[in-house]
């Protein structure tokens, strides 16, 4: 599978990661994609040399969607301040069978991530090693057995979507370490990051980058129309 591009310029390229895709290298040994990117910008540009592709953010392996890396290191450096200082707007859409009491909300959690387990714990209240997790969710469409919703992120804590919307009693479809029941076929979860806004860290032009959903049926169809 050759992987889609969805912007680039001089200074920053996003791809539109599947979910058999990694950001990161991990014990699977499989390719991430920032050395695809250096491989793709070498041959298209016909570079001798070390390519430079920097990673700005992550997106979990069963996770599909936008990815923003950075081409020059002062591209680098200010994406990585504009992600830690919440500059850039993130939007996500989740597939969940459960539909929610309200049609759109706010959901405040305290979250303890447990590395062995390499999973999140909700609390309502303060804890010891908890991390505060704010989202806002609101229904945007409906198939016969499955709800979709629009989620921004307030923060960005380890797992977050994935244990808020399970806590709240509406797992991702197809997210077994979360509750739901069964897997999807392709091994992912129905978490797509939906489109990226942001300042352009060097022309300072407003960029909005949107990542088509994925091809299998119930995506297309649940979006028809969005």
């Amino acid at each position: 599978m050759s992987m889609e591009v969805l912007y680039e310029d001089n200074h920053v390229i996003a791809v539109n990661k599947s979910c058999s895709e990694i950001v990161q290298g991990d014990k699977t040994g499989d390719e991430p994609l920032p050395e695809v990117i250096k491989r793709y910008l070498k041959e298209k540009y016909n570079k001798p040399g070390n390519v430079f592709c920097g990673v700005t953010h992550r997106l979990d392996r069963p996770v599909t969607g936008v990815v923003l890396f950075a081409r020059t290191s002062k591209a680098l450096s200010r994406l990585n301040e504009m992600f830690q200082t919440h500059a850039m707007t993130k939007t996500y859409w989740a597939i969940v069978k459960q539909q929610p009491e309200e049609s759109e909300g706010r959901l405040e959690h305290y979250l303890v991530r447990n590395e062995k387990q390499n999973k999140s714990y909700a609390y309502e209240t303060p804890k010891a090693g908890a991390k505060r997790a704010v989202l806002l969710y609101k229904v945007i469409a409906k198939s016969e057995n499955y709800t979709l919703l629009e989620i921004q992120l307030e923060t960005g804590r380890h797992h977050q979507i994935r244990c808020q919307l399970a806590q709240m009693g509406c797992p991702i479809k197809g997210d077994l370490k979360y509750g739901f029941s069964r897997s999807n076929p392709d091994g992912g979860i129905s978490l797509h990051a939906r489109s990226l806004e942001f300042e352009h860290p060097v022309s300072h032009e407003p960029i909005k980058i949107v990542a088509p959903v994925p091809s299998d049926k119930l995506w297309q169809d649940i979006t028809r129309g969005l």
